[in-house]
């Protein structure tokens, strides 16, 4: 139980989904002497290439996913991605396996559909107008009652795949096809968004602990078609907007319960905050705080798996980070660049060995730190244009 002495010899950590986020899990896991088995559907992930075990298995089959955690009968199943056969996690979390956050918080963030409307028809919190659709016939309807511009997104995917703006009624058909084959999960239902005019686009990672609901300080970040480019930390929030942002966090963690790191992903406008999407595991925009916090996301992700407490968060210097992402499409591609980018002062760079690339896959990120966030920011932005993929 959270809280008892607990021996960490011989424990696993399960992670059902093995990319950048999952392999600084890894890390931080090993750390403190815990087993990782990677659990993906490609091989030699990145994740993979530092756990102790790894297999490749259809996750989306309730059968493998099954039969795989009954073989390796983990102490924690850690899902890392959306694209999961979560009924299952449901039925092994009441035969007594242990899911983190929760099985019901893994199922429920797997598709939009099911945060969105416990967001804002079950908690009530501020969330941008919305309307489902399982057609093209329904989505023109859903367009014509949501307005243009509208954001129209599948309702299984992530890292902005599938996701478009419809600016006008000609660009209804290719928000359509581009959600019908860009989304981690086939299925022909989409979310149509209200297009919210926002001053800035915010992560608020929220740590749910033994020790309580600790949150790091604002992210700020900016995303192309829902993809993020680029993070920094601390966003600056009004005293006002901070609490509003911090009281939105805590009622949906709360409502979907367990230990672990939140990703909440929030719209910021001068008269109110919010709700956009939420993530029950590290967020890619928290790459940043491996330059910045005393603790990362991901080694406050695994204390709180393992119930040990968090008492504090602490900021100790701005920082920023920037996504490198392939131009090309190639199973054997080379990497050039990172010892112009190394010159850049207090500045990494973190490439995560993913065994192909595709025409946008983030490959790499760099992370730099600063006095101030503006010349954070311009340290990344210029390492990463000094990274080539060929």
């Amino acid at each position: 139980m959270y809280g008892a002495p607990l021996s960490l010899k011989s424990k696993k950590i399960m992670l059902l989904g093995s990319g950048e986020l999952g392999k600084e899990v890894a890390i931080e896991a090993q750390r403190l002497g815990v087993e990782v088995i990677a659990v993906d559907r490609y091989e030699n992930a990145p994740a993979m290439q530092v756990a102790h075990r790894s297999y490749v298995i259809n996750m989306l089959s309730a059968d493998d996913l099954r039969s795989l955690i009954e073989r390796e009968q983990p102490d924690w199943i850690v899902p890392e991605i959306e694209a999961i056969a979560t009924s299952v996690l449901v039925d092994m979390e009441q035969e007594g396996y242990r899911v983190i956050p929760t099985a019901n918080a893994a199922k429920l963030t797997m598709d939009r559909e099911g945060i969105r409307r416990l967001a804002a028809e079950q908690l009530h919190l501020p969330t941008p107008n919305y309307q489902f659709a399982n057609s093209l016939e329904e989505l023109r309807s859903a367009v014509k009652k949501i307005g243009i511009p509208c954001v129209i997104k599948p309702i299984m995917s992530s890292s902005g795949k599938g996701q478009s703006i419809c600016r006008s009624e000609e660009d209804i058909d290719h928000s359509w096809n581009y959600a019908m084959n860009s989304g981690r999960v086939k299925n022909t239902r989409v979310i149509v968004e209200e297009f919210i005019s926002f001053d800035s686009e915010i992560t608020l990672l929220t740590v749910r602990s033994i020790s309580g609901t600790n949150y790091c300080t604002p992210i700020g970040h900016l995303q192309k078609d829902g993809d993020y480019i680029e993070s920094w930390q601390p966003h600056f929030l009004t005293e006002q907007q901070q609490q509003q942002a911090m009281e939105i966090a805590k009622t949906l963690t709360d409502a979907l319960g367990g230990f672990g790191v939140f990703g909440v992903e929030l719209f910021v406008t001068a008269n109110q905050i919010y709700f956009s999407e939420v993530s029950p595991r590290p967020h890619d925009t928290g790459l940043v705080t491996l330059a910045t916090q005393d603790l990362s996301e991901f080694a406050l992700h695994v204390r709180a798996i393992l119930g040990f407490p968090i008492p504090s968060i602490t900021l100790h210097t701005p920082g920023a980070s920037h996504a490198v992402k392939s131009p090309i499409e190639s199973n054997s591609y080379q990497v050039s660049g990172i010892d112009d980018a190394l010159l850049i002062p207090c500045t990494q760079v973190r490439f995560f060995g993913k065994p192909t690339s595709t025409i946008g896959r983030r490959l790499a990120v760099t992370i730099s730190s600063a006095q101030d966030v503006d010349t954070a920011r311009q340290r990344a932005t210029k390492a990463a244009s000094c990274i080539h993929i060929t």
